[in-house]
């Protein structure tokens, strides 16, 4: 009786696994081999181009980089607040005999003993865990890149070199280095956005494998259509990790440097 029970769960849930790793993989693929067909390979192109240039003109662009930056360390604040906020609730239930579990458990589909009600519990708070945790790194890379961006023209200039001396060491941060650091931290943030979403088919878990299946079902398709762009009619150029790109036109494209 109790493996016909976790039968739903043993077929289904590695399925709603399976199908958004799938999918994430093969995003990967696609960043790394053509960037310019996904949103958040021309969003990192972008946002080179933006950094660089801010440098250029940094004496009238310092407010204009903290400000753009602090909307999104606010929102990684509050998403590594919700995500934290998730993972008392989901211990707080865990750790009490709160009454809703046994009229839950008999009312859903599957598995739903007392060890498969905390293994589901269990995977929801480490998700949403690791979610925090990628958010309150990518906090910490945005706001070192505020300060590489504004300090650019001290890090780059010719009295640069006699300070490196009278402070005894050498001045590494580069304009690839910057774009670096500030990718490191947008990265981290779509990883925990992307985790985040994750949560919602463990969420509806606990009332049944078959909606975590479905969901996952219906994630994937919406992700598609946010991450993939269709650049079909358009041209132009984008530079990516310091190199010119053309998007789909023939014209040359010039390199910012």
């Amino acid at each position: 009786m109790e493996w016909r029970d976790s039968f739903l769960d043993l077929a289904l849930i590695p399925l709603s696994l399976l199908l958004p790793m799938a999918y994430h993989a093969w995003l990967w693929r696609e960043v790394r081999l053509r960037p310019l067909r996904t949103a958040v390979g021309i969003n990192a192109a972008t946002r080179r181009l933006w950094a660089i240039g801010m440098m250029k003109d940094n004496a009238k662009n310092a407010v204009t980089v903290v400000q753009s930056v602090r909307n999104v360390i606010m929102g990684s604040t509050l998403m590594a607040t919700t995500a934290i906020l998730f993972c008392t609730g989901v211990a707080a239930v865990l750790s009490s005999t709160y009454t809703i579990k046994k009229p839950l458990s008999d009312t859903v589909f599957g598995a739903h003993g007392e060890y498969m009600m905390a293994l589901k519990y269990v995977a929801l708070m480490l998700l949403f865990l690791l979610a925090f945790l990628c958010h309150s790194l990518a906090i910490c890379f945005l706001n070192q890149a505020s300060f590489l961006i504004n300090t650019s023209a001290c890090l780059f200039s010719s009295s640069a070199d006699s300070d490196a001396a009278v402070l005894g060491l050498p001045l590494p941060p580069t304009r690839d280095y910057i774009g670096d650091v500030l990718e490191r931290g947008f990265t981290l943030n779509l990883v925990g956005n992307r985790l985040f979403y994750a949560g919602v088919p463990l969420l509806l878990w606990i009332f049944g494998p078959l909606l975590a299946f479905l969901s996952s079902m219906v994630m994937v398709p919406i992700l598609y259509s946010l991450d993939v762009v269709n650049l079909m009619g358009h041209s132009g150029c984008v530079v990516v990790s310091g190199k010119s790109a053309e998007m789909n036109g023939g014209s040359e494209c010039a390199r910012a440097v």
